[in-house]
């Protein structure tokens, strides 16, 4: 049986004291896995050497001044003094990269030159228990290793550099000495890491900002595209559906309109007309999916290369003068597909010069040649500082993106940007290779 009297203390049979302690010194073990200098990802390449120039800068300012001081103020060994100020500056270098190895460095120089002070050094008018060029490279050390270490482990140097300065302060009362900057140490120190602390918080929240920025807008143009290929999806529906409703009456009425239909034919025409009600069905469903509460409007009959001239004139009345150029023989003639792209073409090109250049003269062309259909639109340079139009602007609100999965879905290319003038161009070819619908 066990005696309660001697069971051991929890934390794994150490006292609560010790444990504490070992709980506060474990993060002052296990540095930043991040070993890449300070200021190494910035853009400009010379930035990313001020770290070290201000490091070899404290370093040649620091050695000679804490040299003198530990000699000729403390009454040390001047050879002694020399290995204790390169013990307590050039880690410096190394507070670039790994600030807390360094810290171990320069706080390990600093508590045995306040010791050696104590016991080999001389009664003197300086203050304790950190020398003046101590604590100012302690100091520097401190900025680094805010901007590099967490917060939990910027609590545990404090502390420790607190707790040794309250414990040489106590060891040594400051009348053996010109004056006592434990409390001035201690704010320092603190002062600097909570800077240095905020500072690299504040970078971490706008690195993150940025990426939630970058993720936003990557979502944002995916959007966009899935709700301009539904769209499209929708308004080819009703070509599709026309196409299927021809071949559903065509195959019911073949019986009738062709004399002396064997019955294994008539019995396919039939079976070819039920298919195609079928498919209209679906398509039906389908189309249910994709029509959004804001696609009422779309269930119009949609427009064609015969209401470009009325949607030029809707633009000038908005205030940018258009002119349009096809050839007359078009209207008509061209695929449903084709037809239907050409004016969404046409429509968004517009819709942009109205948001962006409003009051920029404008020309819309249509021409057929070995390639297929032409389609150019291109505006000059706005007039100089013009009211936005935006209000009247007619496009779908998708812009470049819905003109490219236009002319995708058609096997067609395009072409846009600025011109020299200060213009811009939107030039779309689209293939009529459809038998027996290519304009004469």
């Amino acid at each position: 049986m066990i005696d309660p009297t001697t069971e051991p203390a929890r934390g794994g049979g150490r006292p609560p004291a010790v444990s504490a302690l070992l709980a506060l010194l474990a993060p002052l073990t296990r540095p930043s896995a991040d070993h890449t200098p300070l200021l190494a990802h910035v853009s400009r390449p010379w930035l990313r050497y001020l770290p070290y120039v201000f490091a070899v800068a404290a370093i040649s300012s620091l050695l000679p001044s804490s040299i003198n001081v530990l000699s000729s103020d403390y009454g040390l060994n001047a050879g002694l003094a020399a290995g204790l100020a390169v013990a307590q500056t050039v880690p410096l270098l190394l507070a670039v990269s790994r600030p807390l190895p360094a810290w171990w460095m320069i706080g390990g120089a600093d508590l045995l030159t306040s010791l050696l002070i104590l016991t080999t050094g001389r009664d003197t008018s300086s203050v304790w228990p950190w020398p003046a060029t101590s604590l100012v490279g302690y100091l520097f050390l401190m900025l680094p290793l805010a901007l590099r270490e967490p917060r939990r482990t910027l609590v545990s140097v404090w502390l420790v550099t607190s707790a040794t300065s309250l414990l040489l302060s106590a060891i040594a009362p400051g009348s053996r000495f010109g004056g006592d900057n434990t409390l001035l140490a201690a704010a320092l120190s603190g002062a600097v890491l909570v800077l240095g602390g905020a500072l690299r918080e504040r970078a971490e929240a706008q690195r993150l900002l940025a990426e939630q920025e970058h993720i936003s807008e990557a979502e944002r143009e995916r959007r966009t595209l899935l709700e301009e290929r539904a769209r499209i999806a929708r308004e080819l529906h009703d070509v599709v559906a026309h196409h299927m409703s021809v071949i559903a009456v065509q195959a019911a009425s073949a019986p009738y309109r062709i004399p002396e239909v064997p019955a294994a034919a008539a019995e396919e025409f039939s079976a070819v007309a039920g298919t195609a009600r079928e498919s209209l069905a679906e398509m039906r469903r389908l189309l249910g999916v994709l029509r959004s509460e804001e696609s009422a409007a779309e269930k119009a009959p949609q427009p064609g290369v015969g209401q470009l001239a009325q949607l030029v004139e809707t633009v000038g009345r908005a205030g940018v003068p258009a002119e349009l150029a096809t050839p007359p023989e078009l209207a008509g003639t061209l695929p449903p597909a084709v037809d239907l792209s050409v004016y969404r073409i046409v429509q968004e090109a517009l819709a942009n010069v109205v948001r962006h250049a409003p009051g920029a003269q404008t020309w819309v062309s249509l021409a057929v040649d070995d390639q297929g259909l032409k389609v150019t639109v291109v505006n000059s340079a706005p007039p100089a500082r013009t009211e936005s139009l935006e209000a009247s602007a007619e496009g779908t609100g998708q812009g470049l993106v819905g003109m490219r999965e236009r002319v995708r879905l058609l096997d067609g290319r395009l072409d846009t940007g600025p011109l020299p003038d200060g213009g811009f161009k939107v030039a779309a070819v689209l293939p009529l290779d459809t038998p027996g619908e290519k304009p004469a």
